[in-house]
């Protein structure tokens, strides 16, 4: 895979940015060869843009009307006329690893659920939908740019993306109810007795740990899976994916350990961890 040319200031841009929010993922990224990393930065550094539209302070109108810009942007994309600079380090991308543009725009999708404060006791139905539009449409993208799809790429996509999602809202229960939301399901919080709306009243529940031990079987679920049909597709074109994966899983283990029982600060794996997992995934 040669034919992407890589402007350079673009590259410099769309990797500010990935550094600059202290993401995870940023390691993931670096085992790609140069055009590959640089795919990659693109499209995170559209997640990005988009996703601070939703989480920054703001009218919901506004954050509409801004995601709405986005989505005028993406289809200049996809007609060969973009203006905004992210959008115009994704033209090579695009072109070179066929991304779709249902994906960019799924993402949207679920960054504008939040801009509405939809995500307050959600269905389960609506918490999968958003999980699948702000994470598995990431992954799914992502794989393409890994290289080598196979028929379980993109299963390993909603898979992780899943597992990943509900690893971020179980981490993130306490930090989510001061900003007033609560990714937590309408049917696992009435299943255990918690009744109302009122995020800060429901992180005062004292059945709150056993509806979050519920949703981590469901996680566990997710990560299982993603293992299963992982072993299925190429163990090098997936091994940003793994560092990805086991960096969340440890996460996971450790809220898990901790009871499910929401904090802040939230917890965080370790410098050494993520060393070891560098190593063990990225260089073994």
């Amino acid at each position: 895979m040669n034919a992407l040319v890589i402007d350079a200031g673009q590259y410099d841009m769309v990797a500010d940015k990935v550094r600059a929010s202290g993401s995870s993922f940023y390691w993931g990224m670096r085992l790609l060869s140069r055009p590959r990393r640089f795919s990659m930065y693109a499209i995170y550094a559209f997640c990005r843009e988009v996703d601070d539209i939703a989480d920054e302070p703001g009218e919901p109108e506004t954050k509409r009307r801004q995601l709405a810009e986005w989505r005028d942007e993406l289809d200049r994309l996809y007609r060969g006329c973009p203006t905004h600079p992210i959008a115009l380090a994704l033209v090579g991308p695009i072109a070179e690893f066929g991304l779709p543009k249902d994906d960019f725009m799924a993402v949207i999708d679920g960054c504008e659920m939040d801009g509405r404060n939809e995500m307050v006791r959600p269905s389960m139905a609506n918490l999968v939908l958003y999980c699948d539009r702000v994470a598995c449409a990431v992954g799914r993208l992502s794989v393409r740019v890994f290289g080598e799809l196979r028929p379980r790429s993109l299963d390993v996509a909603d898979a992780t993306g899943m597992a990943l999602q509900l690893t971020n809202i179980l981490r993130d229960v306490a930090v989510d109810a001061a900003i007033g939301r609560l990714y937590l399901p309408d049917e696992l919080l009435t299943a255990h007795g918690i009744g109302g709306d009122d995020p800060m009243a429901v992180l005062a529940h004292p059945n709150l740990t056993a509806a979050c031990r519920e949703l981590g079987d469901v996680a566990r679920g997710y990560f299982e899976t993603s293992d299963r049909v992982m072993a299925e597709c190429s163990p090098g074109a997936m091994r940003p994916a793994t560092l990805m994966k086991e960096m969340y899983r440890e996460i996971f283990h450790k809220v898990e350990a901790e009871g499910f029982v929401p904090r802040d600060p939230p917890v965080k794996v370790s410098k050494g961890f993520k060393l070891w997992c560098i190593l063990r995934h990225g260089l073994l």
